[in-house]
């Protein structure tokens, strides 16, 4: 199947979802499929979502505070 005719596939689910109440909306769509929804003109019709930012990776932490070991009872 060719990208145009998987367009045209998903804007009319996108219109059944939407007679029966309910919305599609794509995710993870790689950036050129983006594009060709944008050029066909179904950005309207067929909501990407957004792209999440890349998290930073947090840096581990060693030992976040000192003190002292009680001393144990022998």
């Amino acid at each position: 199947m060719d990208a145009l005719a998987t367009l045209d596939l998903l804007a009319h689910a996108q219109l059944e979802a939407r007679r029966l109440g309910f919305e599609l909306v794509l995710r993870r769509v790689p950036e050129d499929v983006r594009e060709l929804i944008g050029l066909a003109g179904l950005d309207g019709v067929l909501p990407v979502e957004p792209r999440r930012q890349a998290e930073e990776r947090e840096q581990r932490l060693g030992v976040e505070e000192e003190r002292q070991l009680r001393d144990l009872p022998a």
